[in-house]
């Protein structure tokens, strides 16, 4: 199988994490932390420490005490779902698709009621309803008694403790997915540090899937505490040991998954990707993303077509199976249709009101299967105007296309018994 660039300069490269938003860095108490914190692989690795703080990794977590700019709407602007001002905020969570705002009350965090939507520009409520998420059984009906400690703080965090509420630092740093690292630090060796171009893909993807995934810990309440991230587990480990993917009912739509399977809501890219058939042929994450920060979308090491196509080319073994990419996609190259990740990552996955992000199932999702299961496909995503049953014929007419991937040959019932032939 072809490595990644990134497998190639893994080897010799610590992931470069440090705090660019200057949050107060913290070591475990009672002696030296084995955790060293980002700031310590900025001598050895000042190129990819470089790239590293301008990612979202780096920035998830940010204090507008510190950074004016963290807070992206206009709080002075009134409305009415906004009932705390720029002083009620001790940290901003996000940057990309929607932001949510945590207040200080004594040693932990809770979120406010507000969350302001990036892509529409406009405030929406923010409050996990009873029945959606699975820890909302175990916790009161009220933000304020909703800590981001057991619920957040683990996956936005290294080496969160959940003895004093501490942490290494704030952010996704290095050592969260290398592990502790002062070692390595003071002593430089492969033999020190984790590096998970050297784990099997299983662990590999696992320091990916340890917070971009949906579940519960194996062990669950901690210490009389229901937590919502991988607590205990570090790289290196058998993340099965400490955390278990939420499961799916097939044929049945629940808050995380779609009928199908196919994951229903935002941070699931684990759930969706150990189901693939990439992750069977032991792909990897980093196979196709440089968390180190790149300049294409997503910290893809390549733009998005560029990346399936050197893989997957036409008349390739691996598909699609076709003379060129327009035979395949009977779109015009070049135009969206045409794009790998339209019809193979659809925007289905629910990460804010109208707001989805991209499925990791890479499985073509067929028409008529919206119309039996309910999962949207990436048709009639981008054909709004258009009927599912439109999309099933005009997939029947592509050459080259199997009846089989088209599922059901026509899904239309006949409009009376005597116009069906068969049952006269």
């Amino acid at each position: 199988m072809r490595q990644s660039p990134l497998f190639l300069y893994f080897g010799t490269l610590l992931l470069a994490g440090a705090l660019s938003n200057s949050l107060p860095a913290q070591t475990d108490a009672g002696g030296p932390s084995r955790y060293a914190g980002s700031a310590s692989c900025k001598t050895c690795h000042p190129a990819i420490y470089a790239r590293w703080i301008k990612t979202r990794m780096a920035n998830v977590v940010r204090d507008p005490k510190t950074h004016a700019d963290a807070i992206l709407p206009d709080l002075s602007k009134p409305d009415p779902l906004v009932k705390f001002t720029k002083d009620d905020i001790a940290f901003v969570y996000g940057s990309k698709w929607k932001q949510r705002y945590f207040t200080k009350r004594g040693d932990d965090y809770f979120p406010l009621g507000a969350q302001w939507d990036i892509s529409n520009q406009l405030w929406r409520s923010y409050h996990a309803a009873t029945g959606t998420d699975w820890w909302t059984a175990f916790y009161p009906d009220d933000n304020m008694q909703r800590p981001t400690g057991p619920l957040c703080d683990g996956c936005h965090s290294v080496n969160y403790n959940i003895e004093n509420k501490t942490v290494t630092e704030w952010n996704v740093g290095c050592e969260k997915c290398h592990g502790p690292g002062t070692a390595h630090a003071q002593k430089p060796s492969r033999a020190n540090i984790v590096n998970p171009a050297r784990l099997d893909f299983v662990q590999a993807n696992n320091v990916c899937v340890q917070c971009h995934s949906q579940g519960r810990p194996v062990s669950n309440p901690i210490e009389g505490k229901y937590y919502d991230w991988p607590v205990g587990f570090e790289v290196g480990k058998n993340l099965s040991d400490f955390w278990r993917l939420e499961e799916h009912q097939p044929g049945k739509q629940s808050f995380t998954h779609f009928a199908d399977g196919t994951a229903h809501k935002n941070r699931m890219q684990g759930n969706d990707f150990v189901t693939s058939q990439m992750y069977t042929h032991g792909v990897s994450c980093f196979s196709c993303h440089d968390v180190h920060g790149t300049d294409n979308d997503a910290d893809l090491l390549k733009p998005a077509d560029v990346m399936c196509l050197e893989c997957h080319g036409p008349k390739s073994p691996n598909g699609p199976h076709a003379p060129t990419v327009e035979a395949h996609t009977r779109h015009s190259a070049g135009s969206p249709g045409s794009e790998c990740i339209a019809c193979h990552m659809p925007k289905i996955e629910q990460t804010i009101a109208d707001v989805s992000v991209r499925a990791h199932t890479f499985r073509f999702i067929s028409p008529s299967e919206t119309e039996s299961l309910k999962v949207p496909n990436a048709c009639n995503a981008c054909h709004k105007d258009k009927s599912t049953q439109w999309a099933t014929d005009s997939l029947k007419s592509w050459p080259g296309m199997s009846p089989w991937r088209v599922a059901r040959l026509d899904v239309r019932e006949p409009k009376s018994p005597d116009t069906n032939p068969a049952i006269q």
